[in-house]
């Protein structure tokens, strides 16, 4: 089946939608390239359709099929974005992929949950350790005293009158704990999402 120039139109109306959903998910280069695998994608179909009937109605029925515009830039960029987190392990791909996951199973939420509070938790240290030079009677090694003097936390703490444990040696502790933490928690995030990726269906399939 040809296209007439109202049919052009529509193809186009329909691919610019779905390049506006895209620009805010993906790359602009990225978005690009996928509206043009989409639109060849089209022109496959329509070319392979009966030159009979309707041609406007043949036409809306192949974009129904495959998909409304949003939901098709919807799919595309989190078959993308996780392509990317796990081939290359990009911080912005990672947390896109983690938060789609996360809204799309309760597997995922809780995974997600794990992660988040690694993420969060290595940036404590690194504050912790980037703050003890500036606040050095606030931040360090808190211990309980009796007896035995039991260090009890790592932090913050602004209405004591005690001195923290641990002195400059709190500096190093926050920034190797919070890089090692970073790192773990970076590598298990790569690794849930590759394992996510290995046992799902391409929400967009029709570009695999």
């Amino acid at each position: 089946m040809r296209l007439s120039e109202a049919g052009v139109k529509r193809v186009r109306g329909y691919l610019f939608v779905v390049e506006r959903g895209l620009r805010s998910r993906l790359p602009k280069d990225e978005a690009r390239h996928a509206v043009r695998a989409i639109e060849r994608h089209i022109n496959t179909r329509v070319e392979a359709a009966e030159a009979r009937g309707d041609e406007l109605l043949a036409l809306e029925r192949i974009l129904a099929e495959i998909g409304a515009p949003q939901r098709v830039a919807q799919a595309y960029s989190a078959d993308k974005n996780l392509e990317v987190a796990v081939k290359t392990g990009r911080i912005v791909s990672i947390v896109r992929s983690i938060a789609h996951v996360a809204f799309g199973t309760v597997f995922g939420f809780i995974a997600a949950l794990f992660l988040f509070v690694g993420y969060v938790t290595s940036a404590a240290f690194f504050v912790i350790g980037i703050a003890k030079p500036f606040f050095p009677d606030n931040v360090g090694i808190w211990r309980v005293n009796g007896p035995v003097s039991i260090p009890t936390s790592l932090g913050f703490r602004w209405d004591t009158t005690e001195t923290p444990a641990g002195g400059n040696w709190v500096i190093l502790i926050g920034l190797l704990g919070g890089l090692l933490l970073l790192g773990l928690t970076h590598l298990g995030a790569r690794a849930f999402l590759s394992w996510y990726r290995a046992r799902r269906r391409p929400e967009f399939p029709l570009l695999t």
